[in-house]
């Protein structure tokens, strides 16, 4: 179910993450009031947001085995719009990321750290790709500077999305199939959208 962009239109500058959600339903209920002992089951939320607008553009459900990096091309396939840059964090250091914004818009920027111990391609010295210069930046002036400069920083709007989500909606998922469960997780995003605009100020200049 895709999630149209409300307030914004243009090149779209992602955030994606992921995080838990416990199966709940009558299995929780018999644990909770029973005390019967059973193994939890999880599944991931994959989750892409307008770092513009903190709205969530894009959502997925998956098993809790499956690699975050696996899921950017499903994401990005919800977008209409195209891409101007997708942040995350080091876990989607991996060359299917950059491949799939890549064939997006070859001009998106991947704003990723590189993981502990990368380093540069062969090809460094004389077509050096995004990636390398990230770590040269890192060698050069540090991680906290990296952080600034490339606007990687702007990854906390993906974690408050996650954190309203949670506070909002609830930390389980009530369906039972996988379609139902992706239903269940682009109706929660679009109906948490709106209240954007609602906790938002609006300011009006005196003259």
């Amino acid at each position: 179910m895709p999630l149209p962009r409300r307030t914004a239109t243009g090149p779209l500058h992602l955030i994606v993450d992921s995080t838990g959600l416990k199966l709940g339903g009558a299995g929780e209920w018999v644990v909770e009031n029973h005390g019967t002992s059973r193994r939890r089951s999880w599944r991931k939320l994959h989750i892409g947001v307008d770092a513009d607008s903190g709205e969530i553009v894009a959502v997925g459900v998956t098993g809790k085995d499956i690699d975050d990096a696996a899921m950017v091309d499903a994401l990005l396939g919800q977008i209409a719009d195209p891409i101007a840059s997708l942040t995350a964090h080091g876990d989607y250091d991996q060359n299917r990321v950059s491949q799939a914004v890549a064939e997006r818009n070859p001009d998106a920027t991947v704003i990723v750290p590189p993981r502990a111990g990368a380093v540069a391609s062969a090809s460094s010295e004389t077509a050096p790709t995004q990636r390398d210069r990230h770590l040269w930046m890192i060698a050069e002036r540090g991680r906290m500077a990296w952080q600034k400069v490339s606007g990687y920083n702007l990854r906390a709007k993906v974690e408050a999305s996650i954190g309203r989500y949670k506070r909002v909606i609830g930390d389980a998922l009530r369906s039972r199939t996988e379609q139902t469960e992706a239903t269940e997780v682009a109706l929660a995003a679009a109906a948490l959208n709106p209240m954007l605009g609602i906790g938002h100020p609006n300011y009006v200049r005196i003259a």
